[in-house]
């Protein structure tokens, strides 16, 4: 399986309304580091899994709407908590949503690093779309 990775940064403020999130609780904001990756069990025509520069376009262009946004109003967010979670599957359901069928990616990842030392995992299993 190969893949191809590409980072980009959003700042974000949202609140977590549950006493479980304890100080979270409150509108706060965050800047999230997100990785996507592109796997695909095979290279294209150009030996590759996806073109670098347009990996990158993807993510910002998914991530632009995001960009100093409250999730709190966002309508992606609207009936659920703005969680790491459920930002990173925000980000893999966007861009699956601009894949091309043909070019045989089997699966997105993300990953949202909060900070260096915590971070949230998700993947998208993409085949057959």
């Amino acid at each position: 399986m190969f893949g191809l990775t590409v980072r980009d940064h959003v700042m974000i403020a949202h609140s977590l309304p549950d006493e479980f999130f304890g100080p979270a609780q409150g509108l706060h904001g965050a800047t999230l580091v997100v990785e996507a990756t592109w796997r695909s069990p095979r290279l294209d025509d150009h030996a590759v899994v996806i073109d670098i520069g347009e990996a990158s376009r993807h993510l910002s262009e998914v991530l632009d709407p995001l960009r100093y946004a409250n999730l709190d109003e966002h309508p992606a967010f609207a009936g659920t908590l703005s969680t790491t979670e459920a930002v990173a599957a925000h980000i893999a359901r966007a861009l699956a949503e601009r894949l091309d069928p043909a070019a045989g990616i089997t699966g997105i990842g993300i990953v949202v690093r909060e900070h260096p030392d915590a971070w949230v995992t998700y993947d998208l299993d993409v085949a057959g779309r």
